[in-house]
């Protein structure tokens, strides 16, 4: 059986216990029959960081015997540990493909984008129609536009706005950008 750490919790009452621990017994619980297929509805959430690798070790662990894995997230980050990935938003299913492909049929271009000041560069780059998607990324910008246009127009857009752009690199799409690019499409439907 897989190790969840739960025998140090064995005398603590299910109600009394942090929902990072509800989650390991809950998935203790979904796998000690031996399932052939299982279904996980955001199994890591509420899960601190290490706990969620641990997680994640124990779906491939479990999907190395055979066992059929679906899993529900809304960690993109996440998304990419799976053979295949469907990305739906509303309850329409967008996109069905293995992670890679569907980064790589990302409908844009990303751009990582080192602007002062940034929260007004967001705000200007979300407005502007040639801009498939903008996002804050740490202390940047990513933004997606579509295959054949110049980033140029970034350039251009923020300074006319006296925003000065510090960097603008080439990025490589995440599954992040995938899912906020087809969600952002499907939305304007």
């Amino acid at each position: 059986m897989h190790n969840l750490g739960l025998a140090e919790m064995d005398k603590q009452r299910v109600n009394t216990l942090s929902t990072g621990w509800r989650q390991r017994l809950a998935l203790a619980s979904a796998i000690i029959h031996r399932p052939r297929l299982l279904f996980l509805d955001e199994p890591t959430g509420g899960v601190d960081p290490v706990a969620r690798r641990g997680f994640w070790e124990i779906i491939y662990e479990l999907a190395a015997q055979g066992v059929t894995v679906v899993v529900s997230t809304h960690y993109m980050d996440e998304a990419e540990y799976c053979t295949q990935v469907g990305v739906m938003r509303a309850g329409r299913l967008l996109a069905l493909d293995e992670p890679e492909r569907l980064k790589r049929s990302l409908p844009g271009q990303v751009w990582e984008v080192h602007a002062d000041p940034l929260l007004d560069a967001l705000d200007c780059l979300e407005a502007q129609p040639f801009v498939l998607r903008a996002g804050l990324a740490g202390d940047h910008l990513r933004v997606v536009l579509p295959p054949n246009s110049s980033p140029d127009a970034i350039r251009r857009t923020l300074l006319d706005r006296s925003i000065h752009v510090q960097t603008l690199t080439p990025g490589v799409p995440t599954m992040e950008d995938v899912f906020m690019t087809l969600a952002t499409a499907a939305d304007a439907l």
